[in-house]
């Protein structure tokens, strides 16, 4: 039943038995009917991108729906979880920073009485973590089987949105500089948009993924016992905080662009304001200055002797008056 040296697809990360006494036994994928019919413990089929090939054998090795198959080689699903006779569908979007952008991809998997099959596509990080961590609590896989199997996946999932939301965070501190600066910088703007562009994104990814394990919490059926359901009640719970601490970014976001923006709007307008000022400086010895520009041969006090100095006194208090009345209001 147990292969020393199983042989299997590149795309099959991993073909392990778990016997009844919680321990690990690698097989390989044709010794999959050996085990099922032993009765003695489950499987767990861990594949990245596979080929149709090796799909079209798990069905046939584990009697799979057709619509489910279809919708593990196509991917780009949204989080669902879907009962197929005995066995249930479980469609989960995963995520992890690649080149300080989130990459995201898909976990579909294949929950039955004797067996948990997992496909990963696109970004998604192995699922090493989760078996390691399942492999340390031998008594608990024993009672719990595959489905518990799967709630060390999904609280993997659900739980590496945690950095991503951290990191996010983080930047916008960084920004808030930015943010309240005296100059305008159009790169600040257009990094909180990108900002929030990524953030509804990623609400998008978690706010389905909610229902997805509400649903399972609630199914009646003997694949999800309910000790299982207890820890899958704990993932709901991350999956809901992770949710409203994305909300409260995305809000802080939105209040940051409506600031950097005011801001620059205020900025302009001081700036509005200061040569409105200079301009009126300007104006009043203009003005004066003008009407004795005219070629009239009858100017009041042109003939005077004192008439150009008291002109020049007068336009120097108008000014003197004007730019302390500025100073006055601030807008100098």
């Amino acid at each position: 039943m147990e292969s020393t040296a199983p042989v299997n697809p590149p795309c099959v990360i991993n073909c392990v038995h778990y016997d009844d006494q919680g321990k690990r036994h690698d097989i390989s994928l044709d010794a999959i009917s050996d085990v099922i019919e032993s009765g003695n413990g489950f499987v767990w089929v861990g594949l990245y991108e596979p080929a149709d090939s090796v799909l079209l054998k798990l069905q046939e090795e584990f009697c799979l729906h057709s619509l489910a198959i279809e919708d593990a080689r196509n991917a780009h699903q949204r989080p669902k979880v879907e009962a197929y006779g005995n066995s249930l569908f479980v469609v989960v979007t995963t995520a992890q920073m690649v080149d300080e952008r989130i990459a995201y991809g898909e976990t579909h998997a294949f929950l039955g009485p004797r067996f948990l099959v997992t496909v990963r596509h696109g970004a998604s990080l192995s699922y090493a973590a989760p078996r390691a961590r399942v492999e340390r609590e031998p008594e608990l896989l024993r009672t719990m089987g595959p489905s518990y199997c799967l709630y060390a996946v999904l609280d993997f999932v659900v739980d590496n949105y945690l950095p991503i939301t951290q990191r996010y965070r983080d930047t916008l501190e960084l920004l808030e500089k930015d943010i309240f600066s005296d100059s305008y910088k159009r790169q600040t703007v257009v990094r909180l948009y990108e900002l929030k562009r990524e953030l509804n994104k990623m609400r998008m990814a978690v706010a389905p993924l909610q229902d997805m394990l509400a649903q399972i919490k609630r199914y009646q059926g003997e694949l999800v016992p309910d000790e299982v359901k207890l820890y899958l009640r704990d993932v709901h719970d991350h999956a809901v905080r992770i949710s409203d601490v994305i909300d409260t970014l995305r809000e802080m976001l939105g209040t940051a662009l409506s600031v950097n923006l005011s801001l620059v709007t205020l900025a302009q307008g001081e700036t509005v304001k200061r040569l409105g000022a200079w301009a009126a400086l300007l104006a009043a010895p203009t003005l004066i200055t003008s009407w004795y520009g005219m070629n009239f041969t009858h100017m009041p006090e042109l003939d005077q002797p004192w008439a150009y100095p008291a002109m020049i006194i007068g336009v120097g208090a108008i000014c003197v008056g004007l730019y302390r009345l500025f100073k006055r209001v601030r807008w100098l």
